[in-house]
């Protein structure tokens, strides 16, 4: 019973943190003006996006990339979180779903990221079939910003919520991209807590 409570009471804190944020605490951290803003300007960098494309943000939490994104580069852009309060941060561009379920159409996007929510989807091969899918085939291309296995137990995955995540090592990550469908798949940016994998439709 004490285990069940211990493990009740990590999933809570971790869904309220970091997984399904919610309450004034994850209005603030996932709103301010500078969150996850470490993987701006790498995934910027490997997207390439111009004012011609169509940006989808799977895991989009308050919104701040999608406005930084669109501001940086004139591209249009669609956000999907499966956390209500997240969504409602975000704003109208922003609409409730599941990565493994995403509500557009068959080559709806020409680009497709994720910034460390991919840690977080259980079926991380079902969420990149999706971003396939909804990507233009031979033109969208995918940026995935997630946290490395190094990571855990350190400020950027601490313990306890460091045991609700998953961690990929460089090679597992980019089969992931490959099992779902897409080409080219390949990690652009590396560092001791982060990798970013990108990909073509």
């Amino acid at each position: 019973m004490l285990r069940f409570l211990r493990e009740w009471r990590v999933d809570r804190m971790t869904d309220r943190i970091a997984r399904k944020p919610h309450g004034k605490r994850a209005r603030a951290t996932y709103g301010a003006p500078d969150v996850h803003s470490f993987a701006w300007k790498p995934m910027l960098d490997v997207l390439a996006l111009t004012g011609d494309d169509r940006l989808l943000d799977v895991g989009c939490g308050g919104g701040v990339f999608m406005r930084h994104a669109r501001e940086a580069t004139g591209c249009t852009v669609r956000g999907v979180d499966h956390s209500r309060e997240m969504v409602r941060l975000a704003g109208p561009d922003a609409v409730l779903a599941d990565a493994a379920q995403l509500p557009f159409d068959d080559g709806a996007f020409t680009a497709a990221t994720s910034i460390v929510a991919f840690f977080f989807f259980p079926d991380p091969v079902a969420a990149l079939r999706e971003m396939r899918r909804v990507l233009e085939p031979g033109v969208g291309r995918i940026a995935v910003f997630t946290t490395a296995p190094e990571a855990k137990g350190s400020p950027a995955a601490p313990y306890p919520l460091a045991t609700r995540g998953r961690f990929y090592d460089d090679v597992t990550l980019v089969a992931l991209a490959r099992e779902a469908g897409f080409r080219d798949a390949r990690l652009a940016f590396r560092e001791p807590w982060a990798q970013l994998l990108t990909a073509r439709a």
